[in-house]
């Protein structure tokens, strides 16, 4: 039966739906039906789910940006990267939804490969953007008077360090691209990476995505941060209290979301190196994949919470924005959210954090 996606991260066609292994001095088939009608109902609801909310979210952030921010520094330019990263990424969600609905690519051979593209450069545009974002935090408020991030009005340098991110993206994403193809197996049309027989792309794309999806993100935010609290703590600002709750639930979000995944990433790659050779893991495996993908996907919804929502003035732009678009809907209900804005505002202007822009 057809994999769900082209993901290299993903079940590798069930580990082929049907496999065949040694039980008892004997081989047995083992299949995965459980794992097929997950993908089949409810993996593609999921999905639609994530899809709508993601997009909703980080649709809002790109409007207020271009709207509002005539001149972006680098941390509003990596908000808006992060954002359009993750808007690629979900626009793949409903083409692999349907895909996983009946079992079977519809939409052609180039669709699959740009479907892929979406999918793949969304997917390492966000943690590349969100390293970058955590980096340009650490330079301005860690060394504000030495380091080139903190030349924000010159947006050239900014825009140069986001194409070179966006390149890393694509370098990352191209062997899965290009070894994504469509087949036709007995009569049914899938899209799924092929990676060549012999050669030690499968093994090294498992590896990838644990090094560049979880260990590099996560030491960069552990050391930025743990940098950038004491620098906090030391000022006399009633800010900084909720500033470096912000950064914690930066990193924790991220660990909690991303770590289930690399685990069975991780798993599989063991599985595919020949280790827990057995139907039970198989199984088990398989339907792991299908929970933690869920949940690391939708860590793409939470960004614009955390990262732009949070911000006083993003928060009042992006009400703004709302009663332009909605008058009738919320006109009305404007004056108290404004009121309950300024309330917030007014307990924590009584001292600023004037030597860390940007932080929130």
């Amino acid at each position: 039966m057809a994999t769900i996606h082209p993901n290299m991260t993903s079940t590798e066609d069930y580990f082929d739906y049907y496999n065949i292994f040694p039980h008892d001095g004997k081989f047995q088939i083992c299949t995965n039906t459980d794992v097929l009608n997950f993908s089949r109902v409810l993996r593609p609801i999921l999905y639609s789910i994530v899809f709508i909310v993601g997009f909703s979210g980080n649709s809002l952030v790109l409007c207020v940006l271009v709207k509002y921010y005539k001149s972006p520094n680098m941390s509003d330019l990596c908000l808006f990267n992060l954002a359009l990263s993750d808007l690629l990424f979900l626009l793949s969600l409903p083409f692999w939804a349907h895909y996983g609905s009946i079992t079977e690519w519809t939409f052609g051979s180039f669709m699959c490969h740009a479907v892929t593209a979406f999918y793949m450069l969304g997917f390492y545009g966000s943690i590349f953007f969100m390293i970058l974002m955590t980096v340009d935090r650490y330079a301005v408020i860690a060394h504000p008077y030495m380091s080139l991030f903190t030349k924000y009005r010159s947006v050239e340098p900014s825009i140069a360090i986001s194409l070179f991110m966006w390149a890393l993206s694509l370098a990352a994403s191209l062997p899965t691209i290009i070894f994504s193809q469509v087949k036709n197996d007995s009569d049914v049309c899938t899209c799924r990476v092929e990676y060549p027989q012999g050669t030690a792309w499968k093994a090294f794309s498992y590896i990838e995505l644990n090094v560049l999806r979880l260990i590099i993100p996560l030491a960069v935010m552990v050391f930025c941060y743990s940098r950038i609290i004491p620098v906090l703590m030391a000022m006399t600002s009633q800010k900084k209290h909720r500033v470096v709750r912000l950064m914690l639930v930066l990193v924790i979000v991220f660990f909690l979301f991303w770590t289930p995944y690399n685990i069975v990433i991780f798993m599989m790659f063991l599985h595919h190196l020949g280790y827990m050779q057995s139907c039970q893991w198989n199984q088990d495996l398989n339907m792991a994949m299908q929970w933690v993908e869920i949940i690391a996907f939708s860590h793409c919804c939470l960004n614009p919470i955390i990262y732009a929502f949070v911000g006083q003035k993003f928060r009042k732009l992006f009400l703004k924005i709302l009663k332009e678009w909605f008058p009738l809907c919320f006109g009305q209900c404007t004056p108290f959210v404004s009121e309950f804005l300024e309330r917030v505002s007014s307990t924590s202007s009584h001292s600023s954090i004037t030597s860390c822009p940007n932080v929130v």
